[in-house]
């Protein structure tokens, strides 16, 4: 299992439990991902660190001082 963190703005929108897929965006030197419908979106990260499924489960939400967190666990 692998877990990425996700900034979020809707804390509503997403549950623990729910399941969601994800999109990946290419930049020059590294990818980045959103989980679908712009509810959030992940730091960036190297070829090597790239996700093979599309599919993961909301884990956890976090608040923090700045931002909320979606912690997203993928079958990996």
């Amino acid at each position: 299992m692998r877990e990425m963190e996700f900034t979020i703005e809707d804390t509503e929108a997403l549950k623990p439990g729910m399941e969601v897929g994800v999109t990946e965006g290419v930049l020059p030197t590294s990818y980045y991902y959103t989980i679908e419908h712009a509810l959030g979106m992940s730091a960036n990260f190297k070829q090597a660190e790239r996700l093979k499924t599309r599919r993961g489960i909301v884990k956890e939400l976090k608040e923090t001082p700045q931002f909320h967190i979606a912690v997203l666990e993928f079958d990996e």
